[in-house]
């Protein structure tokens, strides 16, 4: 079905794979539409409760294709609006998903590379990892991942690295809060499975409700209308079938029905 990405399913884990090691998964209209159309598929699969976005050979993904850049810089402004658009797209459906999205980060990252990192609900890097939003060394801007970008690392930290393109090693990423943790690279995948197992004992429901939670509270002020939307949104998650089934689990001390 893609030809630039594997999807490889483990029970309730779906990693996808992009699968461009030739080039450092760097992404072109291609990549970016099949990553788009993939993260719709499992987004609808059922079966799925995490998706795990990682890049086949040495890196991550070392950001946009020169070949396509290459071609934008050639076009009028509307056909580099009509590419902006699609990529902005992916990654926004990629940042939506119901389902819980995890980074797994080796090697280069950069540019669009950090903003996938950025557009995934976690991320885990290996040691070798390193990041840079270095759009400005080419004349642009980072400016369709910088939503996510500014989510994970706020203003001060983004005014700096959009401006200085400097490279961000992996110690350096998990201190500004880029990515949760840093794993040593024969250890990666062991510290994405391990996440991915406690995302697994939660409610497929109470996650996506605590996803949405995040996206729909993060910004707003502490008043009175917050508090009953809260209050709201807890009780609606009380009533359901999966709560009641996680605390009669809970309180039988036995694993709730959607746990491996």
């Amino acid at each position: 079905m893609y030809a630039s990405l594997d999807i490889v399913r483990d029970g309730a884990i779906a990693t996808l794979w992009m699968n461009r090691p030739e080039v450092h998964n760097a992404f072109d209209e291609r990549l970016i539409d099949e990553l788009t159309r993939a993260c719709h598929e499992l987004d609808s699969d059922a079966s799925v409760r995490v998706v795990v976005l990682g890049g086949r050979g040495k890196n991550f993904s070392a950001g946009a294709d020169l070949n396509w850049m290459r071609r934008a810089a050639e076009n009028g402004i509307d056909e580099n609006r009509q590419d902006a658009r699609r990529l902005a797209e992916m990654l926004r459906v990629l940042a939506h998903m119901s389902k819980p999205t995890i980074a797994r980060v080796q090697g280069a990252a950069l540019g669009g590379g950090t903003g996938l990192t950025a557009a995934c609900d976690m991320a885990i890097a290996a040691t070798d990892a390193v990041f840079s939003t270095s759009e400005v060394r080419f004349g642009i801007i980072p400016s369709a991942i910088s939503p996510y970008v500014l989510r994970a690392i706020g203003p001060r930290q983004s005014l700096r690295y959009f401006q200085s393109a400097e490279r961000i090693p992996a110690e350096r990423a998990l201190a500004i809060g880029l990515v949760h943790e840093v794993a040593a690279n024969d250890r990666l995948d062991d510290a994405v499975s391990a996440l991915a197992a406690e995302l697994i004992a939660g409610g497929p429901l109470a996650l996506q409700a605590a996803k949405a939670l995040v996206r729909d509270i993060t910004g707003r002020p502490i008043d009175g209308a917050i508090g009953e939307e809260t209050a709201e949104r807890i009780a609606r998650q009380r009533a359901t079938d999966e709560a009641r089934e996680g605390i009669s689990a809970f309180l039988e001390k036995r694993r709730a029905s959607w746990r491996p």
